[in-house]
């Protein structure tokens, strides 16, 4: 038995394989039978001849209800009408087990209940769209440790339980921790800032939480950042790093994910545009850009961008909401680095500009076709006494922080990072505009199962 997997038929054309997998779909015609299998790293046909089978097992077969488990024995055939361009004729099926009958993932749905799809997550992620996309995923995953192992960055892992927060504790899950008080982490920021003290290069990959009570498309309560910190490095080391990062993990998946946008018809002429330089814009431009196009919508746009304008900013002054991001995804076709932001609205660890301190050292970058901020960072401040300032401005409990300051008072440098959430780069890379189905198991305000 020559066992072989649905990606690897190219190097079995001619050949009996033996194929492990689960019953996707079916049709019959006359002595015609055709099997969709899938066995997780694509879907083959394949086709059952009935004079060339026991007659038991091909009638067992017309019968054998969706997602039942199967292993198929027969020949590679090339064929370009069939997906992936080849089919098995089939000389011997087994039936390894049988599924219930009304498996509750239709197949084709022409309007598909989302709760419902969302309580059966464990096996919608079977289907070919939710399938696709965590394959996308996987390879985003896969080309962010590739990255930044290349450039000889240290994965130093954060902890998931924190005793204080980067930003405030309004929007963290709070926990018992034995008889302390202690939060599910927001950032691994402030300890990649210690770590990369002592490795130069680091970054930290894993799960964060925020509490925010928000439905929209692009929150999610659980979801993964990974953040590189770099020491002896300012705003346009972080600006040089994004650009480069971006256009590697969207290279990556144009070369190595193609058969999987293709399932999702992903536009990809939308992702080749994505290479360097990419538009750097201060935030007072940026501003001006978004008012002026949002008057332009609100003349003469269709009725979704006239509703995007409305919830658009007016005047300068306040952090970007997410029309305001939107309309910058509209100006630019890739993604937009918007820098120094009023020093007022970032957190505390920002380094104020030296030539205009009311402005931060900071950038967000906002993905283009609607994708909203995919980074957030910027440089920390270095100074002391200037840290010292800004927690007590922002109310922080000092003792909490004791150790973060130790890295200013034991040979601290210019210093700064930044953190890309996954599940919208996934979003936006696969063309899908909402976060919750780029995660296997999203966690939402109102969802904790499955």
């Amino acid at each position: 038995m020559q066992l072989a997997s649905i990606s690897k038929l190219e190097n079995f054309v001619d050949q009996e394989v033996t194929l492990r997998g689960w019953l996707y779909n079916r049709r019959g015609k006359g002595k015609l039978l055709f099997l969709i299998l899938r066995d997780g790293t694509g879907h083959v046909q394949c086709v059952c001849f009935r004079p060339d089978m026991d007659p038991e097992l091909f009638a067992r077969l017309e019968k054998l209800t969706y997602e039942s488990s199967i292993q198929v024995t027969g020949v590679v055939k090339k064929d370009e009408r069939s997906q992936g361009g080849f089919e098995i004729g089939v000389k011997d099926v087994k039936v390894v087990s049988e599924a219930e009958e009304n498996y509750p993932i239709a197949i084709q749905e022409d309007t598909p209940n989302i709760d419902h799809l969302l309580d059966n997550r464990h096996l919608w992620i079977r289907s070919k769209i939710p399938h696709a996309t965590l394959r996308i995923r996987n390879e985003v995953v896969q080309a962010i440790r590739d990255f930044f192992y290349e450039r000889e960055f240290i994965l130093v892992d954060s902890p998931i339980f924190t005793p204080n927060a980067c930003e405030g504790t309004t929007n963290l899950f709070e926990v018992d921790y034995f008889d302390e008080k202690a939060y599910l982490t927001q950032s691994g920021q402030l300890y990649n800032e210690a770590t990369c003290m002592a490795h130069g290069k680091t970054y930290c990959f894993g799960p964060t939480f925020r509490a925010e009570k928000s439905k929209t498309r692009r929150h999610l309560t659980e979801f993964w950042m990974v953040e590189p910190e770099m020491a002896y490095a300012g705003l346009d080391d972080v600006m040089d790093l994004c650009e480069d990062f971006l256009s590697y993990v969207v290279e990556r998946c144009l070369t190595r994910a193609r058969k999987w946008l293709d399932i999702l018809g992903r536009d990809v002429t939308k992702l080749e545009n994505v290479t360097k330089p990419f538009p750097r814009i201060s935030y007072a431009d940026a501003c001006a850009k978004i008012i002026e196009k949002r008057a332009q919508l609100l003349a003469s746009g269709s009725d979704d961008e006239k509703r995007i304008a409305k919830d658009a900013m007016t005047e300068p002054g306040d952090d970007f909401g997410a029309a305001d991001e939107t309309i910058i995804g509209m100006i630019f076709d890739k993604p937009t680095m918007v820098h120094r932001y009023p020093k007022s609205i970032k957190a505390f660890y920002m380094k104020a500009d030296p030539q205009q301190p009311e402005y931060a050292l900071c950038v967000d970058v906002i993905g283009p076709e609607g994708a909203g901020e995919l980074i957030g960072g910027g440089e920390r401040e270095d100074s002391l006494d200037n840290l010292l300032a800004a927690i007590k401005h922002h109310k922080l409990p000092e003792e909490a922080f004791k150790w973060y300051l130790d890295l200013r008072r034991y040979g601290s440098v210019p210093h700064a990072g930044f953190g890309l959430g996954v599940e919208r780069t996934v979003g936006w890379i696969c063309g899908n505009p909402h976060v919750r189905e780029t995660i296997p198991f999203p966690r939402l305000l109102h969802r904790l199962s499955p």
